[in-house]
């Protein structure tokens, strides 16, 4: 019989759904059904399809239609059950001793339409209430488990910026260079698989581009685009050739055991141009300067006003964060499970940092015709500040 692994320690899921409970009881919802993967993942320690019930008190319940076997030995929960069908799940509720949920709270942010309407059907006299805020908040705080998963992840980042050295070459495209640089990651246990909880956005890896071809723009949420391989993709490393004297942009995303370390670094074969390394030597100033104001209690949208007021002061207030009336409003995003957590810097934005959030900050400067520059890293919310968790040089890297 092959025996599946567990991963999350039973204890740090224990300690997920009283967190998550407690924040039922002070809301008044009965209890919450658990669809999303990574939210399935993160209660239960599977991402197995089915649905989980986590009631206001008392143990939770996980309904699993494909994989059982696998997710009641990935999954540490007590009450594991198959299920074929969700039609079946007010019935299973009863059978285990559970009310009617009189508010029922879902994933609204994430489920379609469809599946809203599916179960407004089967729960006719519950609420249905969205869980989702409450959950992205508890998400967007680490526990020691998971920081210690994104300090491995942030490790195998830092052994992916080390390794471009020697592989990349002039001459070669970008996909060229993006295919022998994820072989690498692969091998070092990246996972593939990018996870985004914005809809219908799609990320593989991160991006590889070079010159011009970094700075062309497209539609994922981010101040660099590239041309990709066809239309239907549009974004990320495509068949540009890599050149001297040009930036070369290695924006990728290490994902190790379901979690992310975000990281940006700059190559160049040969010298760049004067304006191109102020503009990046204006970023990493720009970033320390976040590094040190970004304490438990600042608020995320001043700490993005920060950052603009500062970008406009070097000049580049045309260029920062992309350019045209389309650029982006933001300078860094939570990360953790997914690639977009609370919080977000960005404009307008009135969350309140928390000791234990983590934040991917990516001042970048975007020059048509010319590249990017810029930096990034995986940064930890401390009582001090953010210490970085990735730590490969954040000057330009010549080669």
């Amino acid at each position: 019989m092959i025996q599946y692994g567990r991963s999350t320690p039973v204890a740090e899921q224990e300690l997920r759904i009283e967190d998550l409970q407690e924040s039922l009881g002070k809301n008044k919802v009965d209890g919450v059904l658990i669809l999303q993967k990574v939210d399935l993942f993160y209660y239960s320690g599977t991402a197995q399809q089915g649905w989980l019930y986590i009631p206001a008190s008392g143990d939770p319940l996980l309904m699993v239609f494909k994989d059982y076997e696998r997710a009641r030995q990935e999954s540490g929960m007590s009450r594991v059950v198959s299920l074929v069908s969700p039609k079946e799940i007010p019935e299973t509720l009863l059978a285990f001793g559970y009310g009617m949920p009189k508010n029922l709270g879902l994933e609204l942010d994430v489920l379609s339409a469809n599946q809203y309407f599916l179960f407004q059907e089967i729960f006719p006299h519950s609420n249905i209430i969205d869980i989702s805020f409450h959950i992205r908040m508890q998400r967007a705080v680490k526990s020691e488990y998971e920081i210690g998963l994104m300090r491995k992840a942030s490790q195998m980042a830092d052994k992916l910026a080390a390794k471009v050295r020697d592989i990349i070459e002039p001459g070669m495209t970008e996909i060229q260079f993006a295919g022998l640089l994820e072989a690498y990651a692969r091998s070092l246990g990246h996972q593939g698989l990018i996870r985004m909880r914005m809809w219908d956005n799609d990320l593989f890896y991160g991006h590889i581009m070079a010159g011009p071809g970094a700075a062309v723009p497209s539609c994922l949420a981010s101040p660099t685009g590239g041309m990709g391989v066809n239309p239907s993709i549009a974004q990320g490393p495509g068949f540009n050739l890599i050149k001297k004297n040009e930036p070369i942009l290695v924006d990728y995303v290490f994902c190790l055991n379901g979690y992310l370390s975000d990281h940006t670094r700059i190559y160049c074969f040969g010298d760049l141009p004067d304006d191109l390394l102020r503009a990046h030597d204006a970023m990493l100033e720009i970033q320390e300067k976040v590094k040190q104001e970004a304490i438990p209690g600042s608020v995320s949208g001043q700490l993005y006003e920060m950052m603009i007021s500062k970008a406009k002061a070097k000049g580049y207030q045309d260029n920062f964060m992309g350019t045209g009336d389309r650029k982006i409003r933001f300078t860094g995003h939570g990360l953790g499970l997914e690639l977009d957590e609370f919080p977000f810097i960005a404009k307008d934005q009135t969350l309140a940092l928390e000791k234990g959030m983590m934040i991917a900050l990516e001042p970048k400067v975007v020059f048509p015709e010319k590249g990017v520059v810029g930096i990034e890293n995986s940064l930890l919310v401390t009582d001090n500040g953010l210490e970085s968790l990735t730590t490969f040089c954040d000057k330009i890297t010549i080669l």
